[in-house]
């Protein structure tokens, strides 16, 4: 029995960055000699154990075979002699299929360590087309490691698989995952790049695809169309940290754009509404967890309120409170203030721009949060009355707090 670290835990080690999570490959044992030591089981499709002591990870070499269509569309083999290489060789990039032995040795058969030294992402071999999964693992992996390129053999390939059909077949969860998972990186900008760049993107993320090309407002710069405008924004929300349900909501918190009338265009009456159904139909396609939908929904109907924060009058301000439920969800509002902070931010230019409205709206928030609605209701004779009472009590707070006299204007 011969064990290694094999995967990320190698190739971060060579780049010098943090690895937390080890994986290892056993190789000459069977599932039978794991079991004699204290190995605990836990794969359903191969053989993997859990250490005893570390609860770490152990795999068994394996070899797999294409049997069906998508992820789970393989049949494994594991067997005492199944090698390293041949384990190494069922990997997805040659920078993920590299292993160390307990001395320190360095097994490298695909070249993975003169691919990080070049930073390039190149896939191991043929199989790498079998498996859709692996063209959102390479995107994933392009947001992570923002300055590799991706081999122009590599991306023939994922092509190759676009146009085929294979990518077609990935499941819902799965995309999802990995799109979360390149959304928390440095640069998700560059996952969406690639995916466009090999095809994937307009199967898997169309409602993203159609806003390149799409021009956007006049007055910003004529080069930045909304798609580029909106891989700014993913950007800017990972630059300041935003958790992943505000870099959701800043992907998808224009997607109404795309579908503007052309004789509107560049101007985008309306793209609130549609931008919601989009969201609604992307986040249900997706099976979006309710977190990133729900703050998804908030982003693209209220943004451009938010933006224009300055100029609301403290009745429209208290309206905007209760309809994105700011009293009850404080922390959600704060969040649909950040994805708003990433847009504002997300144009050339603008990285560092000044943005008032969060604070501006934090403090009328704070001075809503204060009045005692409890007091107001049991003051009321007339119980019907009492909604419109508290309405109008938080709007006589916005006003102190902001020192805004002004009244909504009457409607005619």
């Amino acid at each position: 029995m011969q064990i290694y670290v094999v995967g990320g835990a190698v190739r971060d080690e060579l780049l010098g960055r943090p690895n937390f999570d080890r994986d290892y490959v056993v190789v000459g044992a069977t599932p039978e000699a794991m079991l004699a030591q204290g190995f605990r089981p836990v794969g359903k499709d191969f053989p993997v154990f859990l250490h005893p002591r570390t609860q770490e990870e152990y795999a068994l070499a394996r070899t797999e075979r294409k049997s069906g269509h998508g992820y789970h569309g393989f049949t494994f083999h594991t067997a005492p002699e199944v090698t390293l290489e041949e384990d190494l060789a069922r990997r997805d990039l040659t920078i993920n299929a590299m292993a160390r032995t307990d001395d320190g040795l360095l097994v490298d058969p695909f070249g993975g360590q003169a691919d990080l030294q070049a930073k390039i992402l190149r896939h191991v071999g043929p199989a790498f087309a079998e498996d859709p999964v692996r063209i959102l693992r390479l995107a994933r992996f392009a947001a992570r490691f923002a300055d590799f390129s991706v081999a122009p053999e590599t991306l023939a390939l994922m092509r190759g698989m676009v146009n085929s059909g294979e990518v077609d077949h990935l499941v819902a969860e799965r995309v999802w995952q990995e799109l979360a998972k390149g959304l928390a990186e440095d640069k998700p900008s560059r996952m969406i790049e690639v995916l466009r760049e090999c095809g994937a993107l307009a199967r898997l993320l169309p409602e993203v695809e159609a806003l390149f090309g799409v021009p956007q407002r006049a007055d910003y710069h004529p080069e930045i169309d909304t798609g580029i405008h909106t891989l700014m924004v993913i950007d800017q929300a990972a630059r300041r940290g935003y958790d992943l349900p505000v870099r959701f909501a800043a992907l998808t918190h224009d997607l109404g754009k795309a579908l503007t009338p052309a004789d509107i265009l560049p101007r985008h009456i309306g793209h609130e509404e549609r931008s919601v159904r989009l969201v609604e139909q992307l986040a249900k396609r997706l099976r979006v967890p309710n977190d990133c939908r729900d703050l998804a929904l908030l982003t693209a109907r209220f943004h451009g309120n938010v933006h224009r924060a300055a100029d609301l009058r403290p009745a429209t301000i208290v309206t905007l409170f209760e309809k994105t439920d700011a009293l009850r969800r404080p922390e959600r509002f704060r969040q649909l203030l950040a994805a708003c902070h990433s847009d504002y931010t997300g144009r050339l230019g603008w990285e560092d721009r000044p943005y008032d409205s969060p604070q501006r709206l934090l403090t009328a928030l704070a001075a809503v949060e204060a009045v005692d609605g409890g007091k107001i209701a049991l003051a009321c004779s007339d119980k019907a009355q009492i909604p419109g009472r508290i309405h109008m009590a938080r709007v006589a707070a916005v006003k102190t707090a902001l020192n805004d006299p002004r009244d909504e204007p009457e409607q005619h």
